[in-house]
């Protein structure tokens, strides 16, 4: 196992080049650079698109400069402008020169915010993992016992309802779920319960240990739930459809002819088998956790965090930031690949990747 997991890592670093190879790639081909974010908000035209035809070509191309266009700026300025985003060098060097520092740990500067993006990123991190880490713990805690439930007692009553509740749940997008509970209690329209806004209250450095602790959970509270709730959904079918297909095998058969208990055949014979297709997948429900909702979740919330910055660096054209937050969440990702598959072998300890490898 030591040698696989070693492997893993080692494929780590390929893995992440091939990503940032793919991605640098893309954006040379994006209409509106970093350049012209500038000049937009030189000219108070607010927004860097607003200079470019619906196909992406520039607006007055064929004159002196793409960037100035008709904008009477001097070239000099432009060029000061390219050297100081490093934008007067070929692609490939930059691309390279990029990659020998992400080996340093040096993730540049923000082109807009004048901080490093190392400093960016660990500050914004904490608020992604909170709402990425918690809404997966939630669910997995509430859909695996749930899910089993409903598998032993397949059909009855409690299936149906759990059921049709679960169907409604899945149904509701999340953003108009948080929107709800925004309203219902958040001081929308009907109860001040919970706060709106960030992961701690102002007075926060003034409270005790427990108190920090408690109102970190109580910001929590809203945004989790609205993260939390399609996953519910997801995770419970897929853990009753686990469970029913391996109650209805030999072995389990043969294990109740034998006399041994329900419990007994469900803890010690179906749970093992029953859990693998669970846990493969964790990688996809904590990455679609973190990715995928983050920004709605993080917007609606007031929260800070990478969801966040990576979509105003992309407005931005902030490609130091764009390309840090991306190596984080790719390495977030690779890792959580990682931690999957160390529990299968928990789990399971019949599962050998050495040797399957």
């Amino acid at each position: 196992m030591a040698a696989y997991i070693l492997r893993r890592l080692l494929l780590v670093p390929v893995t992440l080049f091939g990503v940032m190879l793919v991605n640098f790639a893309l954006t040379q081909f994006l209409p509106g650079g970093p350049v012209e974010q500038v000049l937009a908000q030189l000219e108070g035209e607010g927004d860097v698109l607003a200079g470019f035809t619906s196909n992406g070509d520039p607006i007055d191309a064929g004159q002196e400069s793409e960037y100035a266009g008709s904008r009477g700026l001097p070239q000099e300025f432009i060029d000061e402008l390219e050297r100081e985003f490093g934008l007067d060098k070929p692609p490939f060097e930059r691309f390279v020169t990029m990659m020998g520092n992400y080996l340093r740990f040096d993730f540049g500067e923000s082109y807009f915010r004048d901080i490093p993006v190392f400093s960016l990123v660990a500050e914004k991190l904490p608020v992604s993992i909170s709402l990425g880490l918690w809404s997966t713990l939630i669910v997995y805690m509430i859909s695996i016992p749930l899910g089993i439930k409903k598998a032993v007692n397949d059909g009855s009553p409690f299936d149906t309802w759990t059921s049709g509740a679960i169907i409604v749940g899945y149904a509701i997008p999340g953003f108009l779920f948080a929107v709800l509970l925004i309203v219902l209690f958040a001081g929308g329209s009907y109860y001040q319960i919970f706060p709106l806004r960030g992961l701690t209250s102002d007075n926060w450095e003034e409270l005790s240990a427990i108190g920090k602790v408690l109102d970190y959970l109580w910001h929590l509270v809203l945004p989790v739930t609205a993260l939390s709730i399609s996953g519910l959904a997801t995770l419970t079918l897929l853990t009753k459809n686990s469970f029913l297909d391996e109650i209805g095998k030999q072995y389990v058969i043969t294990a109740r002819a034998k006399g041994l208990s329900e419990r007994r055949v469900l803890y010690g014979h179906v749970f093992r088998n029953g859990m693998l297709i669970v846990i493969s997948g964790f990688p996809a429900l904590f990455i679609g956790l973190f990715f995928g909702q983050s920004l709605i979740i993080e917007t609606l919330f007031s929260l800070d965090g990478l969801g966040r910055l990576g979509f105003e660096a992309t407005l931005q054209r902030d490609y130091p930031v764009i390309f840090g937050t991306l190596f984080a969440f790719s390495l977030v990702g690779l890792l959580v690949g990682i931690i999957s598959d160390l529990m299968y072998v928990l789990i399971d300890p019949r599962i050998d990747f050495e040797r399957r490898g």
